[in-house]
């Protein structure tokens, strides 16, 4: 239940709806709120004020319909705005980058903003009385000692809402074209996953590889789909409660169906109950998200370096920043201790063994999923080797030394391949370069 909740919230927070929901009904209770203070008098020290102008009726509807009727009409442009600049970057960079623009907050604050303002606007223009309308309850009728009814401190408010819709669109119509660049998305992606590089492997000496988890009785899965998230707490809960261990044999992104194995039991027999309450420690869904899945992110910036470097698009600049941001990435996991799965604040490691994955999984996931496209382009081929230099730097472990000129040695094959003559030339000398640059090392 407790996944299922965690999957709804997380779900929740990254859609484009829940944002702009929230602020609508923040402004239908702060409707309601500054009307009763109109109503009870709140607003009687305006009129004692000789430089501020009290509004009339007719006024007060005029703005008050201005102001309803633009904002429904901004929201319906950035709406349309914000559609278009997800289909350009999803057809352009790649179907998986939808959600990060989806989930962008400043989208979605832009959105609400203007639909709460309009929201606003309707809910008070609403109890504006004109000086010949008769009051619908003594309240109204005591409320003013004016004709009719205007609500002051809510039109003021309505006013000051519409500022801020007006700053709001600055920003949205600056922020649109600036998250739409490919150097901004890249940015956005590398940098979260440095982060959760960080929060995953906060050790960043004494850096060990992954031992092998024991065998075990094994627990299919019974569900179709992604698996979006684990519950370590409640897998470490159940193995406290029946004196056991378990080994994950599946990592968050993964996809899985039936009689796939997620995880081993030693210690404990699996039955009925006991796998079906481990089963619902994951939550399996249609789509892979970043929820503790390096892999994920990794996978966004080789998209995007595949897509620049194929025949249609030919960009190797842009693919060239995506190695950047994946050779950033791996310097940081080279010197880490990497015997830690996520979100191990809440359970033992010794009880819920993660499946932990060693140096070369990372550097295949990124440098190896590049490793092909770009062999065909000099350019990239030459920063492809020379972010391998600089994980080298970081690099305790021979083993990952090795892992690191093997990616170099096999782009240098497939170098031989695809190109020739000088651009060929200069990638042996950078790649006998860097392999110099190992033995000084050992």
């Amino acid at each position: 239940m407790q996944t299922s909740l965690r999957k709804f919230w997380l779900s929740l927070n990254a859609s484009y709806w829940f944002i702009p929901t929230l602020l609508t009904l923040t402004a239908l209770v702060l409707s309601f709120a500054t009307i009763y203070i109109d109503r009870n008098g709140g607003a009687q020290w305006l009129t004692d004020l000789g430089w501020v102008q009290v509004t009339r009726p007719d006024g007060a509807r005029s703005l008050l319909t201005v102001i309803s009727s633009s904002m429904i009409g901004v929201a319906s442009t950035v709406f349309a705005i914000t559609i278009a600049a997800v289909v350009y970057a999803s057809g352009t960079y790649g179907p998986r980058l939808l959600t990060n623009f989806m989930t962008d907050r400043g989208n979605q604050l832009s959105l609400g903003v203007f639909v709460a303002t309009f929201v606003y606007g309707l809910m008070v223009l609403r109890v504006v009385r004109a000086e010949d309308e008769v009051p619908a309850t003594a309240a109204d009728a005591a409320a003013t000692y004016l004709p009719g009814f205007v609500p002051q401190i809510s039109l003021l408010i309505a006013v000051a809402l519409l500022l801020l819709s007006v700053a709001v669109l600055v920003y949205f119509l600056h922020h649109i074209p600036a998250s739409i660049r490919i150097n901004s998305v890249l940015a956005g992606i590398g940098r979260r996953l440095l982060r959760d590089i960080e929060e995953r492997f906060p050790k960043a000496n004494g850096a060990r590889s992954p031992s092998k988890g024991a065998g075990g009785k094994p627990v299919a899965a019974t569900a179709t789909g992604y698996v979006e998230i684990i519950d370590f707490d409640r897998l470490d809960d159940i193995a406290r409660a029946v004196d056991a261990t378990i080994s994950l044999k599946v990592r968050t992104g993964d996809f899985i169906h039936p009689p796939m194995v997620l995880l081993h039991v030693v210690g404990a027999d699996p039955d009925g109950e006991l796998s079906a309450e481990l089963r619902g420690a994951f939550a399996v869904g249609a789509a892979r998200t970043p929820t503790q899945d390096l892999e994920y992110l990794f996978d966004e910036l080789v998209e995007i370096a595949l897509r620049a470097l194929s025949p249609a698009i030919n960009d190797p600049f842009t693919a060239i920043t995506s190695l950047h941001w994946v050779g950033a990435a791996t310097a940081s996991l080279a010197g880490r201790n990497l015997c830690r799965g996520p979100e191990q604040e809440d359970y033992d490691a010794m009880r819920v063994r993660p499946r932990e994955d060693d140096f070369s999984h990372f550097v295949a996931r990124g440098f190896g999923g590049i490793r092909l496209s770009a062999a065909g382009n000099p350019l990239a081929a030459k920063v492809f080797i020379e972010m391998l230099a600089s994980a080298v730097e970081g690099c305790e472990l021979p083993e990952r030394r090795a892992v690191l000129a093997r990616e170099a040695k096999l782009l240098e094959e497939q170098a031989e391949v695809a190109l020739a003559g000088p651009a060929l030339d200069e990638i042996r000398e950078k790649v006998r370069a860097f392999e110099a640059s190992l033995r000084v090392l050992r």
